[in-house]
């Protein structure tokens, strides 16, 4: 029986056409491994979990992500201001060929810098600070929108009216719970493996 069972699992991998879908969860699911996609994820919400760093035994700690309708990344860091109250500060090599429409925000640590500015824009992935007191520090972020080829191609759109061609029909929610409502689109996991049972049944029939 284990050697029937056995060549049924072989055939019907070996019989199965290779088939890609796009799935909806709509409750949680937990991978304790590695998680790699390769396309994007919509969700409701997000967050890492860890071990607590202070009470690992007891406690996890939770942080949610940083949300924007753009595309955006986030760098930052702190730069000591040179003899003449200024500094260049060097980005990654390959910022501008991922990110355009630059942001900027400067805060002068452990005294006032009235004149701290901007001087020169970011060109060649560096920019330059002035203004500041000469050895002074300052803590800098920068922002850029994202226009890789990936992105262009899959441009992310904030609003999207529901109807057939999107996660729910026009009348039907994601979360009717938060508006006192019953009944959510979901996908059926019958519906997901439809395509699989044919090959099911028809290598069950062969073997027993």
């Amino acid at each position: 029986m284990h050697a029937k069972l056995l060549i049924f699992l072989l055939m019907t991998l070996c019989s199965v056409p290779a088939v890609s879908y796009a799935v909806t969860f709509t409750t949680d699911v937990t991978d304790l491994s590695d998680f790699t996609i390769t396309g994007s994820i919509t969700k409701g919400s997000g967050t890492f979990v860890i071990d607590h760093p202070q009470k690992p035994r007891t406690h996890l700690l939770y942080h949610s992500f940083v949300e924007s309708p753009d595309v955006k990344n986030l760098y930052d860091g702190v730069v000591v201001l040179g003899a003449g109250g200024e500094a260049v500060v060097h980005l990654p090599n390959y910022f501008e060929a991922l990110n355009k429409d630059f942001r900027y925000q400067l805060k002068p640590i452990g005294s006032a810098m009235p004149n701290l500015h901007i001087k020169e824009e970011i060109a060649n992935n560096q920019f330059t600070i002035a203004g500041g007191v000469p050895g002074g520090r300052v803590s800098w972020q920068v922002t850029g929108v994202r226009h890789d080829p990936y992105i262009l191609a899959n441009p992310i759109i904030p609003e999207v009216e529901k109807g057939p061609d999107a996660l729910v029909d026009r009348g039907e929610f994601l979360f009717p719970e938060a508006y006192g409502l019953r009944g959510a689109a979901s996908i059926h996991i019958r519906d997901l493996f439809k395509p699989f049972l044919g090959g099911f049944r028809n290598v069950f029939q062969k073997i027993f």
